[in-house]
């Protein structure tokens, strides 16, 4: 067993992305959406069509998003959006809507550049896949985190190639891996997207991928449990084949995560549990709770149990 409980910043029993954020900011930041216009290449064809099977991005975009708005005015409808809340902060442009770095290198760059250039920009966050990561847009990015703060989040969704296959994901485990390792050392966080509850995932298959991504270069994981939205393909495949699924009732989820947290490395950085899109877009399941309120169940429960993030982790 090893003991890695005081290896990170904060009062949870996990390492938080959040407390992190504060030390590495003199001030507070937040995350600003943008929605570029960018596609996917399983929506275009390169690859497939269609997209992943589980995506609808209306669900988790801010109204002030939208591709037919300039970079700048999304940034600043969104810095409108935040200011009632929060007046004094910085932002970091979230270029969040399908895979941001899929398209021609000059459009691409124009992009970064316009998003950087606004006053009260700090960083990029990018969002992508792991097959639309091209060199010459990685050494831009190394670039770019040589003055600013630069994170890619990838969406690997899972460590089981059954299940990506199942979702239409349209690229293998094994690319995402080689995409991780060749993004480390640039000086760019890189994070990536797990989800909980896919197709023919077991409990024991979900635990093995964060385990094993987890051992992987990374900074931080983003969690999600399952959830079948309107207006997918995964709406129709639920509503006629409802076996494949095994939506998660919120306290099994909350064991499966501790259940993960003892076992993951504990160096990353966890940014988030759960998914929260819209009620009104879920189809199931519909937990009602809020990512702070699950977190606080989450840690609780580890407090209860005299456990952390690591304790059964083996290197």
């Amino acid at each position: 067993m090893i003991d890695n409980k005081k290896t990170w910043e904060g009062n949870r029993q996990f390492n938080d992305f959040g407390s992190y954020f504060k030390k590495r900011f003199t001030e507070r930041i937040q995350k600003v959406a943008i929605d570029a216009g960018f596609t996917c290449p399983n929506r275009d064809g390169t690859v497939s069509i269609g997209g992943c099977t589980y995506c609808n991005n209306n669900s988790f975009n801010p109204a002030y998003c939208n591709p037919k708005k300039t970079i700048s005015t999304q940034i600043d409808e969104g810095i409108d959006f935040f200011y009632a809340k929060y007046k004094a902060q910085k932002y970091l442009a979230y270029f969040q809507a399908y895979s941001n770095t899929y398209g021609e290198f000059d459009k691409i760059k124009a992009l970064y550049d316009e998003a950087l250039s606004h006053p009260k920009v700090v960083g990029l966050v990018v969002a992508t896949r792991p097959d639309c990561m091209y060199q010459i847009v990685l050494d831009y990015l190394e670039k770019l985190a040589k003055k600013h703060y630069v994170a890619i989040e990838y969406g690997v969704e899972s460590a089981n190639n059954k299940a990506l296959e199942a979702v239409n994901r349209g690229h293998s485990y094994e690319l995402a891996e080689e995409t991780i390792l060749r993004t480390a050392n640039k000086g760019i966080n890189i994070g990536v997207h797990l989800i909980n509850g896919l197709p023919y995932e077991t409990k024991d298959s979900m635990l093995e991928s964060a385990i094993k991504i987890s051992k992987l270069p990374i900074d931080s994981i983003k969690f999600h449990q399952l959830q079948v939205l309107k207006n997918t393909a995964m709406e129709t495949e639920y509503k006629n084949h409802p076996e494949r699924f095994s939506l998660f009732h919120m306290e099994d989820y909350l064991n499966l995560m501790v259940d993960i947290i003892e076992q993951m490395n504990p160096n990353i950085m966890i940014e988030r549990f759960i998914n929260q899109a819209p009620l009104d877009w879920v189809i199931g399941p519909k937990w009602g709770i809020k990512n702070y309120e699950f977190v606080n169940k989450l840690d609780n429960i580890l407090k209860a149990r005299n456990s952390w993030q690591g304790k059964y982790f083996k290197g």
